[in-house]
């Protein structure tokens, strides 16, 4: 069945500072898009605002998913829903188990209970595929983690909660090359049973995955869309584009 997500004209504001200003995108199924601009553009707003971040207020707009009005639901309702936000800063939660946190998260959107035996080994299935060590599963979540460990644990969250729409923000920076190939290939195999917004700074992710729209966001709004010949445009000339 198809999912999808659609944001139309939406403004938003932290405090009295204005950061979206009339945002309309739409990601289903079986879609990969990608999301560039400069530091300050909105990115990281928009996700955060497809989350429920309460520090953002929506000011004009609306964000749907599958018809149902996100706006209304709090964060935990759209993550159940089967929406995906990875940040490029994943929070370090102190004294909460790993596995333990997997398992909430699992169980929450599945609408199910497991056995932390069972668990452990849907776990350990995706573990070597991301690079992580089973010893990640008796550490606290995201404590001492280094960069590339943390946006690996958000790959493996991603493997595990199998999410309609995946909001995946700059989740390739500082990944080494056997990190991208397995983030690659989990978006590709994850495909069409998943849609993705991929935001990012760098060319490297395409050039092992195929985007269905390149998104360029500038001041709050989105400028240009395309094909990857924007990103060419953006190497030669920044994002000094129309």
């Amino acid at each position: 069945m198809e999912s999808r997500i659609d944001i139309e004209k939406l403004s938003v504001r932290i405090k009295e500072k204005v950061l979206l200003r009339g945002v309309s995108l739409h990601v289903k199924t079986g879609e990969t898009h990608i999301l560039m601009g400069p530091n300050g553009s909105g990115k990281t707003t928009l996700a955060r605002a497809i989350l429920g971040d309460k520090r953002y207020t929506v000011t004009d707009g609306k964000i749907e998913f599958n018809g149902a009005d996100l706006l209304k639901l709090k964060p935990h309702e759209r993550a159940r829903l089967g929406i995906f936000v990875s940040f490029q800063e994943p929070v370090a939660l102190q004294g909460v188990n790993t596995l333990s946190f997997l398992k909430t998260a699992y169980e929450s959107v599945n609408s199910t209970k497991i056995r932390t035996s069972e668990f452990k080994k849907i776990v350990g299935k995706y573990l070597e595929r991301v690079g992580l060590p089973e010893s990640i599963n008796e550490r606290h979540v995201n404590e001492g983690f280094s960069g590339g460990e943390k946006k690996k644990f958000e790959l493996l969250q991603l493997l595990l909660l199998k999410p309609k729409v995946a909001i995946l923000d700059e989740i390739d920076t500082g990944l080494d090359l056997d990190a991208m190939k397995a983030l690659s290939s989990t978006v590709n195999e994850m495909l069409p049973e998943t849609g993705f917004l991929i935001i990012t700074h760098s060319d490297r992710i395409l050039k092992h995955i195929k985007p269905t729209l390149v998104n360029v966001m500038k001041d709050g709004s989105i400028i240009r869309s395309g094909g990857v010949e924007l990103v060419e445009e953006i190497e030669k000339g920044g994002y000094k584009i129309d």
